[in-house]
C-alpha cells in the first residue's frame, strides 16, 4: 500500500513563492514517475509537472514552465514543487500522484494519489 501526503500549501500574495512537499510511504515504494496536479474551483483537475523517479527527467505544463520546478529526493521518498512568481490563477488544491507502470506518457494514468493541499494566491 502506497500513501502520499502533501504539505506546504498556504496563502501567499501574487509574486510570492511556496514549496510543496509530497512524502511517500510504502513497503516497496518505487514508482516510475511522480507528478503534481491541481484543481481549481469549478474546473477539472489538470497536470502541472512530473518527474521520473530514477532518471529525474521532468515535464511541465506550459502554464507553469519557467516558474515552477519539480524535484525529488530518492533517499527521503519525497517529491517537491518549488513555485515562484505565483499568480492568482495558480490558486487550486494541489495533488501529488505516483504511477508505477513505465510509460512514455508522463501526464496521465497515475494510480496513487494524495489528499491534496490548498494553495491560495491573493492579488
Amino acid at each position: 500500500q502506497v500513501q502520499l501526503v502533501e504539505s506546504g500549501g498556504g496563502l501567499v500574495q501574487a509574486g510570492g513563492s511556496l514549496r510543496l512537499s509530497c512524502a511517500a510511504s510504502g513497503r516497496t515504494f518505487s514508482p516510475f514517475v511522480m507528478g503534481w496536479f491541481r484543481q481549481a474551483p469549478g474546473k477539472e483537475r489538470e497536470f502541472v509537472a512530473a518527474i521520473t523517479w530514477r532518471g529525474g527527467n521532468t515535464v511541465y505544463a506550459d502554464s507553469v514552465k519557467g516558474r515552477f520546478t519539480i524535484s525529488r529526493d530518492i533517499a527521503k521518498n519525497t517529491m517537491y514543487l518549488q513555485m515562484n512568481s505565483l499568480k492568482p490563477e495558480d490558486t487550486a488544491v494541489y495533488y501529488c500522484a505516483a504511477k508505477t507502470k513505465a510509460s512514455s506518457d508522463l501526464r496521465n494514468s497515475y494510480n496513487y494519489w494524495g489528499q491534496g493541499t490548498q494553495v491560495t494566491v491573493s492579488s
